[in-house]
């Protein structure tokens, strides 16, 4: 279907770690009408969090309440009789973000009894306290003489995904696992919440999400077998019966807009909802990906995606990544993720520890505001004047190394109890310093990763970089280019994960004939390249020996 520009808009909803994004794309040209950014009120607070404990959860109101506000205000900005022209609304979240849910598939933590438990809101990506579970289903994967389950998911679960994290909830608080009637994806959620879906039976559960961390695979009929969830808790194999077989690509129609959320957002009941998806993967579709491509969504961790072609035989698998999944990206390709566990989130942790003093009032005077805005002006300038002074320090010169794993391995070869470490400091040692030695590590786990999928197959020609890093980092960006030895570029879009979710919209709503027409005629192009340094590549070949050398001691002797 051909349309001209103005005609008609797609709304792209992006839920991020920190904020939800929404974006009104004309689907002519993917040209951005208007945006609008709502930060998790909640969330923002630190509410329902203990990073202590790896404990990580976000309210499912925070959710509800920004993408309600965040989608009013950019309609309003797009002028109010466009609202009339919006087309469809397709979701992207982060992932796995799972939550116990209602015999409706309503989060548990919207019933009274549970609004202030945490168990039974939904369990943030990032919440590694399911360590110990991810351990025992790789040990039960491997030992009970079944199917193993974990061989589409790279060989080894993780403690980020959605078994484990419900294994954990079941384990520890059989109130929420007694109440529970489904588990449900945040992602699959938030398309449900819009079109008014209360029946399990109507849910579209997204492949994206099933495939990559549930385990679900056309070759066994879904999901893990009762038998193998049973092994590991009862209750698992009895909620596993609600979650169905069928799992969706992005590109389908979950429903049509429920009139209270047509009337809450001014929309006509007639917009298409689509099936969601995760960040990573539709903002990929956002960004460049194609075969050969490595997809970089450089934000508070890394997602790297890619995509190939269905293979005419047995499918090749791929050890130690985020799984490989036949859609989960594009329809008819397999889309392979890795990722870090950590990116962004390392640069903000070390801005935090220096701005600890003035963030806690030491050598301030004044009052509780004044102080609260002197901190909050001295972190706001960290990074920049780390950036322009780390971007003097030679790379050959410095004795420093560092490891990326602040927040734990996600690949190659997930491992979350793992930490990072830094060696070769001196009393010469600064700040500087150590903040480019953080970034070299972010570089060298990209590398690393790189380098598994070469070596198990998957061709990785080119790399494209979308997300907050990619576009505001240009030191992180060049050295990423030296330390891979390969040009990287990066889109001129800074809401690649909301523009690819308007463009799976448009599909759905029939406005394309399918993604590769959405892209073409919606993609934002490129903003920059970064080419390697040839001299400053060489010397961190051997930096990146000395990183190997790190990693294998702290894995073995610190862990």
């Amino acid at each position: 279907m051909s349309m001209k520009k103005g005609e008609a808009f797609c709304l792209g909803v992006d839920f991020g770690t920190d904020s939800v994004r929404v974006l009104v794309v004309d689907v002519a040209d993917g040209a951005e009408v208007s945006n609008s950014v709502r930060e998790y009120p909640r969330w923002a607070k630190a509410k329902y969090c203990e990073p202590r404990e790896n404990r990580f959860r976000q309210h499912p109101l925070d959710y509800v309440e920004s993408m309600e506000a965040a989608i009013k205000e950019a309609l309003s900005r797009a002028g109010g009789s466009q609202s009339e022209r919006v087309r469809g609304i397709s979701v992207d979240t982060t992932g796995s973000t799972p939550c116990f849910a209602d015999e409706k598939g309503a989060p548990l933590a919207l019933k009274p009894e549970f609004a202030e438990e945490p168990d039974a809101m939904f369990i943030l990506w990032k919440d590694h306290s399911s360590v110990t579970q991810a351990s025992r289903i790789n040990q039960l994967a491997r030992s009970w003489g079944g199917e193993d389950f974990t061989k589409y998911e790279g060989g080894v679960y993780s403690s980020e995904w959605f078994w484990a994290k419900a294994l954990r909830v079941v384990e520890s608080n059989p109130r929420v696992a007694a109440a529970a009637r489904t588990i449900v994806e945040h992602c699959d959620w938030m398309p449900a919440l819009l079109t008014g879906t209360a029946d399990l039976g109507s849910f579209k559960r997204s492949r994206c999400a099933a495939g990559h961390k549930a385990m679900w695979h056309a070759s066994w009929g879904g999901y893990p077998s009762r038998d193998f969830l049973g092994r590991l808790h009862p209750r698992l194999a009895e909620l596993s019966s609600s979650l169905g077989t069928e799992t969706h690509t992005a590109d389908q129609v979950f429903g049509r807009l429920s009139p209270e959320w047509s009337r809450r957002l001014g929309l006509a009941q007639s917009v298409v909802v689509a099936v969601g998806a995760f960040d990573a993967h539709i903002g990929a579709v956002g960004g460049d990906v194609a075969p050969g491509t490595l997809l970089k969504i450089m934000g508070t961790s890394t997602c790297d995606v890619m995509v190939g072609p269905r293979p005419g035989g047995k499918e090749k698998l791929v050890q130690g990544i985020c799984g490989q999944v036949d859609g989960s990206v594009i329809p008819g390709w397999i889309g392979y993720e890795a990722g870090q566990s950590a990116f962004g989130d390392v640069f903000a942790w070390f801005r935090r520890l220096l701005a600890w003093p003035a963030r806690n009032g030491v050598g301030l005077v004044g009052s509780k505001d004044v102080m609260e805005s002197a901190a909050s002006e001295l972190e706001d300038s960290l990074l920049p004047a780390l950036e322009a002074e780390a971007a003097k320090i030679d790379p050959s010169a410095s004795s420093l190394v560092a490891l990326d794993w602040l927040n734990g391995r996600r690949t190659p070869d997930a491992d979350q109890t793992l930490t990072g470490a830094i060696a070769g400091i001196d009393l010469s040692t600064d700040a500087p310093a150590i903040y480019r030695a953080l970034v070299e590590a972010a570089a060298f786990g990209s590398r690393a990763i790189v380098e598994r999928l070469r070596s198990e197959g998957v061709p990785v020609e080119r790399v494209a970089a979308v997300g907050g890093v990619a576009r505001k980092s240009p030191l992180a960006m060049q050295i990423s280019a030296d330390v891979l030895n390969m040009e990287i570029t990066v889109s001129s879009s800074d809401q690649s994960c909301a523009l690819g979710a308007a463009m799976f919209a448009s599909v759905a709503a029939g406005i394309h004939a399918d993604i590769a027409a959405a892209h073409e005629a919606m993609h934002a192009g490129i903003e920059r390249s970064y080419r390697p340094d040839p001299v400053r590549a060489s010397s961190y070949d051997g930096i990146y020996r000395k990183y190997k050398a790190l990693g294998a001691f702290v894995e073995k002797e610190l862990k």
